[in-house]
């Protein structure tokens, strides 16, 4: 649906169909698999040839790549409005989230603010005082959780940022909504929202507190912070909804769960609009990975 356009040729419009089926193929596992490479006994695995039009090749430095491919000619669009809400870079996890972003935050020519949390334990824990004890501040300023921004929050005004909490629906502030950064103050952001029916209206993001909770802590963290995050990359987990003209698969690891490959491919409008980099692929081949998909899940769904 997000290829659909009516002012193209008939041969445009056949790339289009043949690129659209390829991605449901993939939504499908319905790719064949390279058996030379597949070298899992897992069926709901499979390893599938990338389309070489769709590879940015990078020997020395893969962010780089990856983000000179999305982000071209940044230098002299990095706060212009509809530059940043057409492209984002995609990947797996959290931690290749964060380099990324990191990367990409250096070369913006503003200057950063850095927003530290205030953190501590949840006094409904059991053993509080002994918990308290053993975890110091210190200790919980270098956790990092899934959903929670960051101890040491660094912005710029004009970057983009995605919100981690629901705030105000009928405002568009919702977990996952796109902003840009446009005024930065000790206790609150002003940012202008980049997607959605409410794009392009400015809102205030103040500090929130947030909890939370992993099995491997025995206690439940709180920590007061912005409920942002840079967001010139994203997880293809926090990507879901999101439609963009320009998207850069970075694979640095293959996917890790079903329907992950489909999901990144289907952000994109167009097929132009995509760039893929495959860290080493399966056998150092950079035009192959995995796709994992559940097919017992579909067969139940028909």
């Amino acid at each position: 649906m997000r290829l659909l356009r009516n002012d193209i040729s008939i041969d445009e419009k056949q790339k289009i169909k043949d690129f659209a089926n390829w991605i449901l193929k993939v939504g499908d596992g319905e790719i064949d698999n390279i058996d030379a490479l597949n070298d899992s006994n897992d069926i709901d695995t499979s390893v599938i040839e990338i389309p070489k039009d769709l590879i940015i090749h990078s020997s020395t430095n893969p962010i780089a790549a990856i983000s000179c491919a999305t982000f071209p000619n940044f230098e002299n669009s990095f706060d212009d409005f509809v530059y940043l809400r057409e492209r984002a870079i995609i990947t797996p996890r959290n931690t290749t989230v964060s380099d990324v972003n990191d990367y990409i935050t250096n070369l913006l020519p503003r200057e950063h603010h850095t927003f530290l949390s205030y953190d501590s334990l949840c006094s409904s824990n059991g053993n509080f005082e002994n918990l308290e004890t053993m975890y110091p501040t210190e200790f919980l300023n270098k956790l990092d959780f899934n959903g929670l921004p960051t101890h040491n929050l660094i912005l710029k005004v004009g970057m983009p940022i995605m919100l981690l909490r629901n705030l105000n629906q009928s405002l568009g502030l919702c977990n996952g909504t796109r902003l840009i950064v446009t005024q930065l103050f000790d206790r609150i952001i002003e940012a202008k929202i980049l997607a959605g029916t409410n794009i392009g209206h400015k809102v205030f993001i103040p500090r929130i507190t947030l909890a939370a909770t992993e099995s491997k802590w025995p206690f439940i963290l709180k920590r007061r912070q912005f409920p942002v995050r840079p967001c010139y990359a994203m997880t293809i987990n926090k990507s879901q909804g999101q439609s963009l003209k320009q998207v850069g698969l970075y694979l640095p690891e293959p996917v890790f769960t079903h329907g992950q490959l489909y999901v990144a491919l289907s952000r994109v409008t167009s097929r132009k609009g995509l760039k893929i980099l495959i860290g080493n692929g399966e056998n150092n081949l950079n035009n192959y990975t995995k796709n994992i998909v559940f097919k017992d899940v579909l067969q139940n769904l028909q």
